[in-house]
């Protein structure tokens, strides 16, 4: 690796986990700093417990991040921490300005006085694709799609690439970009669709699909993400933003499906429910506001310049994700018990 000491902001999420389990198990230093929100998981590092270090700080924080610069002395940082969920910013959206925006600010300001006082180092900056808006029936987002973000998530998510382009654009940092489609996988906070649907499988409660479930999204299992997460760090060229998806479109609905059908086959419904298949949980609940019809991610510069490509198709991915959720109960049930129980978000 040509950056071995780095710092990963919101490394006890979702993907960032799955980021720092894959650099550490590589040899990397790694420093993590997460606040710990309701969606941080500490367990979720278990495996390398012990192989890396964590210090408990918001980003909005600036003495704690630069003192965190200082002491730990970064080649790289890798900057996922987030408000991440699109439903929740629809309740609450101030804090998805102030984490989003406001943080992001705070660490590219501390990166460049580091920078300019160290040389080698390099800010790169996890994104989404739903700055983009939303898509017709056709066509992909690419890099120099235009934003239109419709969600006070993605808003802040798109100020936030916007505030990370200007620092490079101002001040010569050296940056990274990229922006993902939905992410899957094990480890994944049970707010999001497919963990959600299924421990709802599991636990034999009604599984929402709003409005007909025909919006669509790009599927990405999260292992892929990371790698090409990693190449781009490595071989990236500053100042460049990459789409990473996995030309892996679906339904919510046959996303649901697909669940179900997984799930009749590994964990049959009890014979004294009543019911014959999983899918007879599905209930059509009204849709969310400003709901995007379609996202889809061309990922043609991050093929032809870095070489990256997915490796895990959807069928598999989900499979494992359906049988890792089954085997670690001790992972989700604390969460589904003291955090998230699957109640309906912005309504």
């Amino acid at each position: 690796m040509k950056n071995r000491r780095a710092i990963v902001t919101g490394g006890c999420g979702f993907i960032g986990s799955a980021l720092v389990r894959s650099l550490v198990r590589d040899g990397a230093d790694v420093l993590v700093l997460d606040k710990l929100t309701y969606a941080g998981v500490k367990e979720s590092l278990r495996e390398v417990e012990g192989r890396y270090s964590l210090l408990v700080a918001d980003i909005c924080d600036r003495a704690a991040v630069k003192k965190a610069f200082d002491s730990f002395r970064p080649d790289t940082i890798y900057h996922l921490a987030a408000e991440s969920h699109v439903d929740r910013s629809i309740d609450g959206p101030m804090e998805f300005v102030r984490t989003n925006v406001e943080g992001t600010a705070s660490l590219l300001d501390v990166s460049l006085g580091y920078w300019r006082e160290k040389g080698d180092f390099t800010f790169q900056h996890i994104s989404t694709d739903e700055v983009y808006g939303a898509l017709g029936a056709e066509g992909y987002f690419t890099e120099s799609t235009p934003y239109s973000p419709h969600s006070p998530y993605s808003a802040s998510k798109a100020a936030s690439d916007h505030l990370v382009r200007a620092w490079h654009d101002t001040y010569g940092l050296p940056v990274l970009l990229t922006n993902c489609s939905n992410n899957y996988g094990p480890y994944h906070f049970p707010e999001k669709l497919i963990p959600l649907a299924i421990l709802n499988c599991l636990e034999m409660k009604s599984i929402g699909v709003y409005g007909s479930g025909s919006n669509v999204r790009d599927w990405l299992y999260v292992d892929d993400h990371v790698r090409a997460l990693r190449l781009v760090n490595e071989k990236g060229a500053p100042g460049r933003t990459y789409n990473v998806g996995a030309h892996c479109e679906k339904t919510n609905l046959e996303v649901v499906k697909a669940i179900c059908s997984v799930m009749d086959e590994m964990h049959p419904v009890p014979a004294s429910s009543g019911l014959k298949c999983h899918f007879d949980l599905v209930k059509f609940v009204k849709d969310r506001p400003g709901h995007d019809m379609r996202y889809a991610i061309d990922s043609s510069r991050l093929a032809g310049e870095l070489g990256w490509k997915a490796e895990v198709g959807f069928e598999q991915g989900l499979r494992s994700t359906v049988r890792w959720y089954l085997e670690n109960e001790w992972w989700w049930r604390p969460l589904r018990e003291a955090r998230y129980s699957g109640e309906r978000l912005g309504r």
